[in-house]
């Protein structure tokens, strides 16, 4: 009788211990970051850091005006949230970006692509976009190097797609 209760308390303590050990520990599970004030969700990178950037004013600014566009659509969920960020991002102030002409062909390539969404959104913009001219960038050669594998890999989407920049960009490592 004795053994046959301490294997039955045995058994009942392991189980009741199960749901315990199945809890995400500090740093983890659902808001993991969010305490912070990041608003960062599944798939979305932290804040970068503004002091290292070459223009903190405009990194600042764009960081406050993505801010602007998150609260105007926080609990809005599926083609309404969609929805409502295409209508911030039309609001966009493009005098105040570091290329307002490409900031202005954004906003209608975005426009002419709203009915669009994930993958297929990101494929039908990078159409719409007419390509930079290199000659007016700060290293013209290095754009050039960008719009090359641009060009490779726009066919790609997602991972398939990073991968391959990373490969057209340095092929060597």
């Amino acid at each position: 009788m004795h053994r046959s209760s301490l294997i039955i308390a045995s058994v009942a303590a392991a189980l009741l211990a199960l749901p315990a050990m199945a809890q995400p520990g500090p740093g983890m599970g659902a808001g993991a970051g969010m305490a912070a004030g990041g608003g960062a969700g599944p798939g979305m990178r932290a804040a970068t850091d503004c002091t290292a950037a070459t223009n903190p004013e405009q990194c600042k600014a764009r960081q406050e005006a993505h801010q602007k566009v998150l609260e105007a659509c926080r609990g809005k969920r599926g083609a309404e949230r969609r929805q409502c960020m295409h209508a911030q991002a039309q609001k966009t102030d493009c005098s105040q970006a570091s290329n307002p002409q490409q900031c202005e062909l954004r906003k209608q390539a975005y426009a002419a692509c709203q009915d669009q969404v994930g993958p297929a959104f990101k494929r039908c913009v990078q159409e719409k976009m007419p390509p930079v001219d290199c000659s007016k960038s700060v290293d013209p050669a290095r754009c050039a190097q960008h719009q090359k594998a641009r060009e490779l890999c726009k066919d790609k989407s997602g991972p398939e797609h990073r991968q391959c920049l990373r490969d057209a960009l340095a092929p060597g490592k």
